[in-house]
Parts: structure tokens; sequence; C-alpha cells
């Protein structure tokens, strides 16, 4: 047996936040019949609908996608381009990314059919590490890394404090290789970052996700995460991302 809050959620329709307000506003069922009680449980075997629309109940699976670049961190795009979930053309589930990574980045990526569990690594409080390697346009002095460890100032505000290391440097071709540590997920954070330092990203590489990485893995090929993994993750992101 499991919170009806729960299901929703790892159905995909809503945040277990969201569904325990859908559950107050009387809009969902077990067996045809109304429940607004929080706390309520449902087997496998329950039939749950949420506003009239049954709620599909997959087992729950959990991947982890090297995303090659030029391809879009979505189920679906109207302009026709490669999207994420085209990797998996022999799934007969549901899944879609745990947050995303724009067009030009490749990396680490996870995917899942579990609402519950994405909701609890992308909220804000518990954002996880995240690492991504930079080949950036100019090569950037001691005192520019420093800002980026910092923070800087962006139009939606200041970034949270960074982890920073220069990899190497090609002074002939004026380019640098830049590790940067995050735990915020804003839209194009890191080029962003560097851009505000004066340094425009080049190619950008995720290539680690807390604990997780890239190994025996190449750009399109993707594996199913542990159950190990997948608790791990979900401590992890309870603690506050920081282990």
């Amino acid at each position: 047996m499991e919170r009806l809050q729960k299901v929703i959620a790892r159905a995909g329709i809503a945040s277990r936040r969201k569904a325990e307000e859908l559950i107050l506003q009387g809009r969902v069922k077990v067996n045809g019949r109304v429940v607004t009680e929080l706390g309520a449980k449902v087997g496998p075997r329950d039939d749950v609908e949420v506003d009239g629309i049954p709620v599909e109940r997959e087992e729950p699976v959990y991947y982890l996608l090297y995303k090659p670049r030029g391809v879009i961190s979505s189920v679906k795009d109207d302009k026709g381009r490669k999207v994420v979930t085209d990797f998996f053309k022999d799934l007969d589930k549901r899944i879609y990314p745990i947050g995303r990574l724009d067009y030009d980045t490749s990396g680490l990526l996870l995917l899942t059919n579990d609402g519950d569990f994405a909701h609890s690594l992308m909220h804000p409080r518990y954002e996880i590490e995240k690492v991504y390697v930079a080949k950036v346009k100019g090569i950037p002095t001691g005192e520019q890394l420093r800002q980026l460890e910092r923070g800087v100032k962006l139009e939606d505000g200041m970034t949270a404090p960074a982890k920073v290391k220069l990899l190497s440097t090609d002074r002939r071709k004026n380019t640098a290789i830049v590790e940067i540590r995050i735990h915020e997920g804003r839209n194009r954070q890191v080029r962003r970052m560097f851009a505000a330092i004066g340094c425009d990203v080049l190619k950008l590489k995720r290539e680690r996700y807390g604990f997780l990485d890239l190994k025996g893995l190449r750009p399109g090929e993707y594996r199913e995460l542990t159950p190990h993994e997948v608790k791990l993750l979900r401590a992890i992101a309870l603690s506050g991302g920081r282990k």
C-alpha cells in the first residue's frame, strides 16, 4: 500500500505537493469514490482517477543517458529536432528528463517516469552538485575564476558560490579548459556565468551528477540506474545535495 499522493506523483501527473492539493480539492477518485484525505493509501489493484482520467501506474524506471550535442532535452520538439527520448525507442514506458541540458551541451542526463523522484532532485532546496567541463574563449585570470567561485550577477540574480579549476590552456588558440561545480540549475547557467566574466563557452559537457558519471558510455548510449543508486540519490537530495 502507498500513499495516494505518492502514486499520483510517481505517475508523472504532478509533484507530491501538487498531488496533495488535487486530493484536497476533491479532484481525485479511488475506485469511483472521491477521496479528500491526505493519509489515504491505495494498493496495486485500486483504480485511481484525477479529473476523471485514469492514472497509469507503471513500474518506476530510472536511466542515465550520455546526451550528445544537438539533441533537445524534451520528449518532443515542434521543430522536428532530435529529442532525448528518441534514444529509448524500444522502451514501452513514458519517460521524461529530470531537468535539462542545452541543445549544444553534452553529458549526463537522468530520465524517469517517477514524478516524485524527479521533483525531489529538481527542488531548489535539494539541488545536487553537477560537474561541468567547459572549453572557453580566452584564458581566465585568477581573479576571474575567483569571481565564479564567489558568485556572479546574472539577470536573474547572483549565482551561488561555485568550485572552479583551470584544467589547461592553449595560448596559441587563446582558449582554456575549465571545470566548474555548481548546485543550482538555472537555464543556461554555466554559459551565462562564463559570459559574465568575459569568456564565452565554445563547448560544454556535464561530466558528473552527484556521484554518477559517464564511465563506460558513449554519446547516445544509456544505462539503467541500480536500485542502490536510486536510493543514494534520494538520500542525497533529502540531505540537501551536499554528499
